[in-house]
């Protein structure tokens, strides 16, 4: 089974700072939940939550944007669990092609640090109409 992004990443500033928000769909085809994932225009994210620590910031920031907005989706939506969200953002940063020294430590960040982030998910959920 092909797996990987099948849209392009269109969105917009939000109306506070660090926020984004998704102009048109964004789809992607997991082979770990073996169906397509569309996350609705409106979509509201901020991206890879890298700390700004200057040197984490500049290898790990602004480096998966979509995967990113996948990974907020999932964590918010609590479509799958917190591991399956986790190895569905690494397979995602696989499929684009991202080199291992990027993809690993940011699995490895979500994993280990996003638990709170997944708890409190549907809370932050939020789609602009």
């Amino acid at each position: 089974m092909n797996y990987g992004f099948l849209s392009e990443l269109v969105i917009k500033p939000g109306k506070k700072d660090g926020l984004w928000v998704l102009v048109e769909p964004l789809r992607y085809m997991s082979r770990l939940y073996k169906e397509q994932i569309v996350i609705p225009a409106g979509f509201v994210t901020d991206f890879a939550s890298v700390p700004r620590v200057p040197i984490a910031y500049w290898f790990y920031g602004d480096r998966a944007h979509r995967e990113s907005v996948l990974h907020d989706f999932l964590f918010q939506k609590h479509l799958v669990g917190f591991n399956l969200a986790n190895r569905i953002f690494l397979e995602a940063m696989k499929s684009r092609k991202k080199p291992w020294c990027i993809r690993w430590p940011m699995y490895v960040g979500v994993k280990f640090g996003g638990g709170w982030a997944y708890k409190s998910g549907p809370d932050r959920f939020f789609v602009l109409n």
